[in-house]
């Protein structure tokens, strides 16, 4: 028979638990970000051209190459990378990785693609939900809260 974890036993177990705060992940995200535009954009001038990259110029933005490159590909590479090793390189950098709230183990992959489209909600009232992890008890953004899942410091 599985019980439950008693409260002192829980606040026992996320004694030992170092959530990774918001500075931190700022810095995972800003590697994570020039990773993507390393491989996206150079995908993005074979498919368009350099007009693509000029501010200027209009209607050279659209069709499906570009939601592929720039949304569908990102989505696939952040939920695999979520799914197998637990974080993204950036993450992986600074030694934090992604685990399920409720057990300290890997998510589900329904967490995971939850958590990736549940950013939308965390970016959409002014980036409140991002900027929640600094005053988080857990250091959890609302795509965390709503996927059941905390980003936790990791040297395996």
């Amino acid at each position: 028979m599985v019980t439950e974890p008693s409260e002192s036993e829980q606040w026992a177990k996320e004694a030992v638990i170092e959530y990774v705060g918001f500075w931190p992940r700022v810095g995972a995200t800003l590697i994570d970000a020039i990773l993507l535009a390393a491989i996206t954009s150079p995908l993005l001038y074979a498919a368009y051209g350099p007009a693509y990259f000029q501010p200027d110029l209009q209607g050279v933005v659209g069709g499906w190459e570009q939601f592929i490159i720039s949304h569908l590909l990102p989505a696939v590479a952040v939920i695999l990378f979520w799914r197998y090793k637990s974080a993204t390189p950036g993450k992986m950098l600074i030694h934090a990785k992604i685990v399920s709230a409720d057990t300290l183990g890997a998510p589900s992959t329904g967490q995971l693609v939850g958590r990736y489209f549940a950013y939308l909600i965390s970016i959409l009232p002014l980036f409140l939900g991002l900027l929640w992890v600094a005053v988080d008890r857990r250091k959890q953004s609302w795509h965390d809260k709503l996927a059941g899942t905390v980003v936790i410091r990791s040297y395996e």
